[in-house]
């Protein structure tokens, strides 16, 4: 296998190259100036590249190499390997401003290095050592590089599970845990609104004909979140509340938003028909519960546990210790494990301070996550 640690400053070039592009989720010419980096460097990896536009995200790339998988039958799964990044982040256009790229003390710096450019230099530099020796599998490989994770996934989703389905594997190239432990499980994530509707009326002259909206959803507040079940890994976050026009008025409408994050399946569906039941408790008052499920819990089942530990006996050959974790997160492998497909996550760069102005990688981890990577690739 190469010596991925003589690779380490052409992965820092590179990343420093995305990271200065910046990308939000939102911004369609952002992050498809970056899709036009990755496109240009799968190309000169020997990829063939499909571009899947879209109107309101950044475009979709698809990399392959090796065999194109062959039609499958319904039933059927294909023996390619999957690796799955996204390109967006969560930074606005102008955060380099005040998060500039740099490095220092062995960390890297800068606005998605972590969540997850990172990532992307990963999974380019392991194709590019397996190429250079003559390593690659005769299997397909195919790599997705999505323009919309940050913000759901919704018009990636199709696309991700089509290609899992042709997939003996899926590798997921988020950010991996301090200490270098893969993640083997993650909750599933749900997005609800509840809405209540009461009936306005003046504070000072007709206050015993309103109904306060905002009184009401106080009541909703505390039983939402009572559904909370830290034995069952279930979560529930009333984060944002809206409602009135002034203090002088009754609030005639006001609105919660509720973060939903479950560990076991079967218990969004149990939560989700327990906020369907919602009832008022002031008289004169309503409630509409709006949203669902964004992506499913992806547990640490048999099925991962073999995945793992099919991966644990690769990477000890490479003199690696591979460790098991998990993440309250979810990501795009959460729509790949209720498949049945096998699939790993955070094989990502390593580091700390996910979507925030502290957000940076351990250098060291970026040759050293290539290189299992490329082991993965290889040996699986």
């Amino acid at each position: 296998m190469n010596n991925f640690d003589a690779q380490k400053a052409g992965m820092i070039a590179l990343l420093e190259r995305l990271v200065e592009i910046e990308s939000p989720s939102h911004d369609k010419a952002a992050v498809d100036r970056v899709g036009a980096i990755v496109a240009e460097e799968c190309r000169r990896l020997g990829a063939q590249v499909e571009i899947h536009p879209q109107t309101g995200t950044g475009d979709h790339i698809v990399a392959r190499w090796g065999p194109h998988p062959r039609p499958l039958s319904y039933e059927e799964r294909g023996d390619g390997i999957l690796l799955l990044s996204h390109m967006d982040t969560v930074f606005p256009l102008g955060t380099l401003i005040k998060m500039p790229f740099y490095e220092k003390d062995g960390k890297i710096f800068g606005p998605g290095v972590l969540d997850m450019k990172g990532g992307i230099v990963i999974a380019l530099t392991a194709i590019a050592a397996l190429r250079e020796t003559g390593s690659l599998p005769p299997r397909p490989i195919t790599a997705l590089f999505t323009s919309d994770e940050e913000i759901g996934s919704r018009t990636s989703r199709a696309l991700i599970e089509s290609l899992a389905k042709e997939s003996a594997l899926a590798l997921v190239l988020e950010s991996g845990l301090m200490g270098g432990a893969v993640k083997t499980w993650r909750k599933g994530v749900g997005d609800f609104k509840v809405r209540v509707r009461g009936r306005a009326a003046h504070a000072g002259g007709d206050h015993e004909k309103g109904r306060n909206a905002i009184e009401e959803l106080a009541h909703q507040v505390l039983a939402i979140q009572k559904l909370t079940d830290y034995e069952k890994g279930t979560t529930l976050n009333v984060g944002v509340i809206r409602g009135g026009i002034a203090t002088n008025v009754v609030p005639d409408e006001a609105v919660a938003s509720v973060d939903l994050r479950v560990m076991q399946p079967g218990e969004a569906e149990r939560i989700l028909a327990r906020l369907h039941r919602l009832k008022p408790v002031l008289e004169g008052t309503s409630i509409e519960v709006t949203g669902g499920i964004n992506r499913p819990p992806m547990p640490f089942d048999e099925r991962m546990k073999a995945t793992f530990e099919r991966a644990k006996e690769i990477a000890e050959k490479m003199g690696i210790a591979l460790q098991a974790g998990g993440s309250g997160g979810a990501s795009d492998a959460n729509f790949v494990a209720p498949l049945g497909i096998p699939v790993l996550d955070g094989l990502g760069a390593i580091g700390e301070g996910l979507h925030s102005e502290r957000e940076y990688i351990l250098t060291s981890s970026l040759p050293e996550r290539a290189r299992l990577l490329a082991a993965l690739l290889s040996d699986w």
